[in-house]
């Protein structure tokens, strides 16, 4: 499945890795050594997730809709 969550991806000095964090799905993120291994990482950690929260019955929630500017 496709899904459309936002991802944050920030360097965590304490740990020498990158972070890649889906704020709308509680708890779920993974790390790597570089921002591209860290979003793998993470876009199967939300496939995990949601399957997860389907067995359990719980609310996977809707991706919002969101438009990024740049200054």
């Amino acid at each position: 499945m496709n899904y459309k969550y936002g991802i944050v991806i920030y360097w965590s000095e304490a740990d020498q890795v990158c972070v890649a964090e889906v704020p709308e799905l509680p708890g779920c993120m993974a790390h790597g050594d570089d921002p591209r291994a860290a979003v793998a990482s993470v876009l199967e950690a939300v496939a995990l997730w949601i399957e997860t929260a389907k067995v359990h019955g719980d609310v996977v929630p809707e991706p919002k809709k969101r438009r990024l500017i740049f200054a």
